[in-house]
């Protein structure tokens, strides 16, 4: 009886996954008209749009991952002090919207940007050089977060032998740390061109006349209402999502192996350490800048005209809704963050605590398809899919929707996290007459608690920053309020825009600020 009643659960997730993932985008494939390729093709914009969208990307992509390694090489592999206090103010951008990093951008930079007027020098922000910059910070602190990690399992015991060859730094850092890195890295360089590749938040404020395919989609699909062209898009926004995908999946096994015997000793060097404070310290400096000047221009009555203190703006943003958005926003967030957790979580431990079966395989690759599309295809197969449902046009199908979004990173935190217990637990459990349910409320959900609250963390975060996947399926009562930053940006209301960044960024800092808390007493009580 009772494994009939876990198999029951087993089908509904199943069910629920395909619903809500596969059969979405298999819509959105059909949805294609054949003559419309031609159409896209042949159109005057496509091509040096698709050029636009491979060079920004590359260019980004490139300086993204080179600075997210120097990062994450001083983190790990100097003598500095404070490395907790730099790797968190290195993920700072990651708490706000892509979009508000190219706000940022356009008040330092832009014609009438404060650091244009007060330096008197014109960078052309709007266009290559935006999109590169703007890109950059939404994208090296994933890369950064990646790759620190992956410093964390070095064997020391490698490097040991080496310099009793005679090796130097150098050559250690090119014959044993590149190699150790080349695995990883290549998914890492992947999943940050898919990042670039796929937002439209950056490219939309400074591209300028320099139009990327994501941008192109967003006008055509909001704007004109083109769901074929729309779906066409999407595909070519797939093509290097599905290889990031694939490389994950390939390299999924090896990314689990640790053979680490000794930590990495890190000796004295003050030529080192000094480099390393100058990179931590400038990135610091260009990250923080956009902040500034969003929490400056918050209180600044009307820039650039009058830039006199005050509170003006900020009540004008009231006015405008901001609360009745923040709220939409917590709740979003807070539902899809709890429910999201659980359904994660459950599919997790149906999948880590079983035989490797065809069906559990099944249920674990459809689980990771989320990593492989884009925010804003799957909020198109959205539309297509659930357009005259109940759910459509409600709060409901944007919780639904961010929580397949954001799944695939949670259900991956609690995969690794359940198959570090004893392969053997079922068996003793199904002896002792042990019912599934009871090992998985009394034994794994205690366990991993810590991992529970940064699955948590993960998706409230996301769903507060989002507007790739929710563009698509909002409306006047249920937007996000995220969405009111190219809203308002369109009205040239500067300052409202500067302060909903804020807000957003003081939400999300409150979370993880409660979650460190959250953790380290969870640490307590485990010692």
């Amino acid at each position: 009886m009772k494994s009939k009643r876990f198999s029951t659960l087993k089908i509904l997730v199943g069910l629920f996954l395909c619903v809500s993932v596969l059969f979405p985008l298999i819509l959105l494939i059909t949805h294609i008209q054949p003559e419309d390729f031609a159409k896209v093709a042949s159109s005057a914009q496509f091509w040096p749009m698709i050029g636009n969208s491979l060079l920004a990307t590359t260019i980004s992509m490139l300086i993204s991952v080179t600075l997210a390694l120097g990062l994450a090489w001083c983190v790990n592999r100097s003598r500095i002090r404070y490395k907790s206090v730099f790797s968190v103010l290195f993920t700072l951008p990651m708490l706000i919207p892509s979009i508000s990093h190219g706000m940022g951008l356009v008040l330092l930079f832009g014609d009438n940007g404060i650091l244009t007027n007060l330096l008197g020098i014109n960078i052309h922000l709007y266009g290559l050089v935006g999109i590169v910059i703007g890109s950059v910070l939404y994208s090296f602190p994933v890369a950064f977060l990646m790759l620190t990690d992956i410093f964390r399992y070095e064997d020391y015991t490698v490097y040991e032998a080496a310099q009793v060859l005679g090796l130097s730094k150098w050559q250690q850092f090119v014959t044993i740390t590149l190699p150790n890195l080349k695995a990883p890295l290549i998914s890492i360089i992947f999943a940050t061109f898919t990042l670039i590749f796929t937002d439209y938040g950056v490219p939309l404020i400074v591209g300028g006349k320099m139009m990327t395919i994501p941008v192109y989609m967003y006008r055509e699909v909001i704007g004109l209402l083109d769901f074929s062209k729309g779906a066409i898009l999407g595909l070519l926004l797939l093509i290097p999502a599905v290889i990031a995908f694939v490389i994950d999946l390939r390299s999924e096994d090896n990314g689990n192996v640790s053979t680490v015997t000794k930590p990495y000793q890190i000796g004295p060097n003050k030529r080192r350490d000094g480099l390393a404070y100058l990179l931590c310290i400038g990135t610091v400096v260009l990250v923080s800048l956009p902040l500034i000047a969003f929490a400056y221009l918050s209180f600044v009555r009307q820039y650039p005209i009058d830039m006199s203190l005050s509170l003006h703006n900020i009540k004008k943003a009231f006015t405008l809704g901001v609360d009745m958005y923040l709220v939409n926003s917590l709740a979003i967030a807070l539902a899809t963050s709890v429910l999201g957790t659980a359904v994660s979580y459950f599919t997790a431990f149906l999948t880590a605590r079983s035989h490797r079966t065809f069906s559990n395989m099944t249920l674990h690759l459809i689980s990771m398809v989320s990593l492989a599309v884009p925010g804003i295809v799957l909020g198109l197969s959205y539309v297509l899919f659930f357009k005259g449902t109940f759910i459509y046009g409600t709060i409901m199908i944007l919780i639904l929707v961010n929580i397949i979004h954001f799944f695939a990173s949670p259900y991956l935190l609690a995969y690794n996290s359940l198959c570090k217990f004893n392969e053997n637990l079922e068996d003793v459990s199904t002896t002792l007459g042990i019912s599934r349910i009871r090992m998985l409320l009394d034994v794994y959900l205690p366990c991993t608690q810590a991992t529970i609250v940064e699955m948590f963390s993960y998706f409230f975060v996301n769903c507060m920053v989002t507007i790739s996947a929710v563009s698509f399926l909002a409306n006047f009562k249920n937007m996000p309020l995220a969405l009111l930053i190219p809203q308002f940006d369109s009205q040239s209301l500067i300052e409202a825009t500067a302060f909903i960044s804020i807000l957003i960024l003081l939400v999300n800092g409150l979370l993880k600020i409660s979650v460190f808390f959250i953790k380290r007493q969870l640490q307590k009580q485990e010692a």
